[in-house]
């Protein structure tokens, strides 16, 4: 028999909840990427330098990683069908606002106030494992997590493609006329009970340097994850300006194309997810660091033929978001308490190794070429693997804090 849903059971978020949560996921993630194939014309349109709105396109990045640090702890203390809904609807006010721009000025402070509430995609992974039974973390995990990354892969294709049809400001009302439809959707599917919070939000804030020694698997698992973020962006900055330099010269169109290896990462999210429910996290952060290392270093040797190169990003990338999911499913239990609260910390500490990644792949590519810039990415996965291989406390049992969180 089929057990009915109830929204006051914290771990019965059924099938269809969970896929409502990935799309949701998919449609506010894509909000930080739309506007990025059309930046001449926004340009133009507003008067402005390229420049001026290219720091403008880049708001949301920065707006994101202050929502990771500030709204997505509200996912302990805050019911679901209220929080999502209104972030939602912040978010689609936020995108209006960018559309009725009449200056850079305004068009950049409302992809910044955009991408504060695009965090909401992280409290939607967050909340696919807390509201899910322990045995299916990893899989309700896994099938948000291949949501936010179709929203990053899908977003610029759904703004370029939308700006040819209807012009840029009517592509940005209508993607926040689906996050309005989102909204309306998730008060009406989300859980309606909430766990007390140990603490209150701002105590939450302070207290979080100190939760990386109460829980010391949160410190190993947020240290490696940021090395090998910081390999995933350095290898994708770094093989793209590669591609586009003599002797390859591709045009952009051509090094585009490569970024398609990116879906067999997107679709081995839930698969991996399934794989650390039934055989720890552990073991799948293990496999897919081996994996991704590997397949660095088949790329750094084998870029100039292309079937090789794409297999091996391809797989690449199958093998870091393996782990990531894996590695952010044992986050998500080491306090049932806790868990936006930790996956915040865990995600801040992650993006800042993704954004070094970004940075240093365009100097290192320039100054000593591709075959450094991988074998550095390689280096960093490898120093991932030695630190989880030696120090990951068991990936199955909620993991115990080494004190008291002292809150």
């Amino acid at each position: 028999m089929t057990q009915s849903y109830d929204p006051q059971n914290t771990h019965n978020l059924d099938t269809g909840r969970i896929l409502y949560l990935a799309l949701a996921a998919a449609v506010a993630t894509s909000t930080s990427y739309t506007v990025q194939p059309e930046l001449a014309l926004i340009a133009a349109d507003l008067n402005a330098s390229l420049a001026a709105t290219s720091a403008a396109a880049g708001m949301p990045i920065i707006g994101y990683m202050l929502g990771l640090a500030l709204l997505v702890p509200l996912v302990d203390r805050t019911p679901a069908h209220v929080l999502i809904p209104a972030q939602l609807v912040a978010l689609a006010s936020a995108l209006a606002l960018s559309a009725l721009a009449p200056s850079v000025e305004v068009f950049g402070a409302g992809l910044l106030l955009s991408g504060i509430c695009a965090s909401t995609g992280a409290q939607m992974s967050t909340l696919a494992a807390k509201y899910s039974a322990p045995e299916r973390h990893g899989r309700a995990l896994g099938t948000v997590t291949a949501g936010i990354s179709a929203g990053i892969l899908l977003g610029r294709m759904l703004g370029g493609g939308l700006t040819d049809a209807v012009g840029w400001r009517a592509m940005l009302v209508l993607v926040a006329a689906a996050c309005l439809a989102c909204a309306a959707v998730g008060r009406a599917l989300l859980p309606r009970s909430v766990q007390p919070a140990p603490s209150s939000w701002l105590s939450g804030l302070v207290s979080s340097p100190r939760l990386l020694r109460t829980y010391p698997g949160l410190l190993i698992a947020a240290g490696a994850g940021a090395l090998w973020f910081f390999a995933f962006s350095l290898v994708w900055v770094g093989v793209s300006l590669a591609l586009s330099l003599p002797p390859h010269s591709l045009p952009p169109t051509m090094v585009g194309l490569y970024s398609l290896a990116g879906l067999a990462g997107m679709a081995a999210t839930p698969w991996a997810g399934r794989l650390a429910d039934r055989f720890g996290s552990k073991m799948v952060v293990m496999i897919g660091l081996s994996l991704a290392v590997a397949c660095t270093l088949a790329a750094a040797a084998g870029l100039g033929v292309a079937p090789l190169t794409l297999a091996a990003l391809a797989l690449f990338d199958v093998g870091l978001f393996s782990a990531q999911v894996a590695n952010q499913r044992h986050v998500l239990r080491l306090d049932p308490l806790r868990p936006a609260q930790l996956n915040s910390i865990y995600m801040v500490i992650y993006f800042v190794g993704g954004s070094l990644g970004a940075a240093a792949g365009g100097p290192i590519v320039s100054a000593f070429g591709w075959p450094i810039a991988a074998g550095t990415a390689a280096l960093a996965m490898s120093l991932a693997l030695v630190l989880y291989g030696c120090r990951a406390p068991t990936a199955d049992g909620v993991g115990a804090p080494s004190s008291a969180p002292g809150e």
